[in-house]
């Protein structure tokens, strides 16, 4: 599998139809498999988190969640670059989809605010009768509930684990546990919401054209600073297309 940096992060050179392949195949093997999926304001954070970014390259499988990084590895060439943006959310209902057609399938569940997961469990079990969330728990977790999450998830043994507990908690928190007893542990952002239906997406013109982040921002103000990281990321990329360094 071929990949491309941008400022020091991989990611996957691969469509969302490849990534699907890939997931069911990691299935296939009898080990876990780390899915993520920086966006541009991951990028940055991991140029702060020596431990953020470390978890991003040693992740199994890393897409390109984010019109800007697909943007930025133009400046690689045409021949070597990102074919399309791949969300995490997009393709972990691709996977539910095209598992559901195919067999049985079980996941677990864990993110969100207290009552979240329970109620995605709900939706998502009702929508694919194939699958079996095993478990669930809140993203809210201490420490002393962390030995119980990872003992219940190890005992139940599901195939598809989902860690929505923001990023980078979610990254660092799956490479620690990355000999869990599952088979692809999906670092997917606010898709525990999504499916719950306490979070929308946004307007499909939005998603289109990779704005995403401004219906974000308009419905949650308080992610202003942390949006800060787009225009850095921009400027960042641009420094190291200048500099001539890929």
């Amino acid at each position: 599998m071929k990949t491309i940096e941008i400022l020091g992060i991989p990611f996957a050179q691969v469509t969302q139809k490849d990534a699907l392949e890939l997931l069911e195949n990691f299935l296939l093997e009898p080990r876990n498999h780390i899915i993520t999926t920086p966006n541009p304001e991951g990028v940055m954070q991991a140029r702060r988190n020596p431990e953020f970014a470390e978890a991003l390259r040693s992740a199994d499988l890393s897409l390109a969640d984010g019109t800007g990084i697909v943007m930025a590895s133009f400046l690689h060439s045409r021949e070597n670059r990102l074919p399309e943006r791949v969300r995490g959310v997009d393709t972990t209902f691709a996977l539910f989809e095209s598992l559901a057609r195919k067999r049985e399938f079980t996941a677990y569940f864990l993110g969100g605010r207290p009552g979240v997961s329970e109620q995605a469990k709900a939706n998502m079990e009702a929508r694919f009768p194939s699958l079996k969330v095993v478990g669930h728990h809140h993203g809210f977790f201490s420490p002393d509930d962390e030995t119980t999450i990872l003992s219940e998830i190890n005992a139940l043994a599901p195939e598809v684990l989902l860690v929505c507990t923001g990023m980078p908690r979610a990254e660092i928190w799956a490479t620690r546990n990355r000999d869990i007893n599952a088979r692809l542990t999906l670092c997917v952002g606010g898709t525990i919401d999504i499916m719950a239906g306490t979070v929308s997406h946004a307007p499909a013109f939005m998603r289109k054209i990779g704005l995403e982040w401004l219906w974000r921002l308009m419905r949650q103000p308080t992610r202003a600073t942390r949006m800060l990281d787009i225009p850095r990321f921009i400027a960042s990329v641009a420094r190291q297309a200048c500099s001539g360094h890929r």
